[in-house]
This record gives C-alpha cells, sequence and structure tokens, in this order.
C-alpha cells in the first residue's frame, strides 16, 4: 500500500476539526497509541498498540520532503505483549511516541489531528493510494485539506515524531 503524507504544527485542535467538518471530514475516532520502533536495516518498523489492539507496520519513503510518498505494510499482532518482548530482544528498540490521536476521514484521506507526548499538538494527513493509482491525483486532496487549516506548504515537517523526539533529547542538558 502506498500513502502521500503531510505533517505540520497544530496551533489549535478546536478550530481544525471544525474547519476540516466544513469541508466534509468527519469524525471516526478518538485514538489512544503507543509506537514502539525498533532498529532496522531498512525503512522503519513500529509496533502500535491502540486502545487495546495492537499491529506491527513496516514503512518506508521513496522520497523525503514537505509531501511524502510511502510504502507500507501492516499486519495484525495476535500477542502485543509477547511480539513487544521479541521484537525488542531481537531488534532493539529506538524509540516510543505516545499520543491520542483523533481521526478524521473523507474518501481515501485521513487527518490525523496528534496530541503527541513530550511534543505537543500536530495534524497528520495521509491520502491513502491504491498500487494503480497515481500519487498526484491525491495530492489535490492534500492541498485543499492543508489549505482549509491554513497551513503553508512552508510550515511542513518532514521528519517523523521519533525523530523529533530524538532531536529533543540530543539538546536537552545534560
Amino acid at each position: 500500500m502506498k500513502n502521500l503524507e503531510a505533517k505540520f504544527r497544530l496551533s489549535n485542535h478546536a478550530e481544525a476539526e471544525s474547519r476540516a467538518t466544513a469541508i466534509g471530514y468527519t469524525r471516526r475516532a478518538v485514538l489512544h497509541q503507543r509506537d514502539t520502533f525498533f532498529r532496522v536495516a531498512n525503512g522503519k518498523l513500529k509496533l502500535r498498540e491502540e486502545n487495546g489492539s495492537a499491529v506491527l507496520i513496516y514503512y518506508h519513503r521513496d522520497q523525503s520532503g514537505p509531501l511524502m510518498l510511502s510504502n507500507y505494510e501492516i499486519v495484525k499482532v495476535a500477542d502485543p505483549p509477547r511480539t513487544l518482548r521479541i521484537l525488542a530482544t531481537a531488534l532493539g528498540p529506538i524509540a516510543v511516541v505516545e499520543k491520542v490521536r483523533t481521526l478524521m476521514m473523507r474518501d481515501n484521506v485521513r487527518l490525523h489531528l496528534d496530541q503527541v507526548t513530550r511534543l505537543g499538538d500536530y495534524g497528520e494527513i495521509e491520502a491513502v493510494i491504491a498500487d494503480a493509482d497515481d500519487p498526484e491525483q491525491s495530492r489535490a486532496a492534500v492541498n485543499e485539506i492543508l489549505a482549509a487549516l491554513g497551513v503553508e506548504k512552508s510550515a511542513l515537517i518532514d521528519v517523523s515524531y521519533f525523530e523529533m523526539l530524538a532531536d529533543q533529547m540530543r539538546r536537552a542538558p545534560t
């Protein structure tokens, strides 16, 4: 599977939800997520624990920049604690990101309004792209929600939450 994504700092969660609703997005869920990232040779691998269930997600980005195209695979996990223990022992965890995510959707586009522990509030847009579809067709939908939220392209962030946390820890006084 593929998605086109954009991430940005969110100044007002309620206002962003209201603006998204005004152009047809609907709230689908509030999710409590804990993502544990592991050392891997290529791409990124995380175990996502969410509201009592879990999935293993592997992804890599074909390009970097503010609008990123990612390829990913997701597998349901039957025994999250055991899977976490095995992956931690075999690969070594590199970061844990905890967040409360408000999930909004319209067509193939997901809008995440995230409250990330130790980082603050962020928005993330993911346009899910079928393997046979052209990613450029989803760019207009991503640009539309960015405009509705008042997000300038210069405000887009091209790193993951765990990379932001790692940078924050490196800059912290010891």
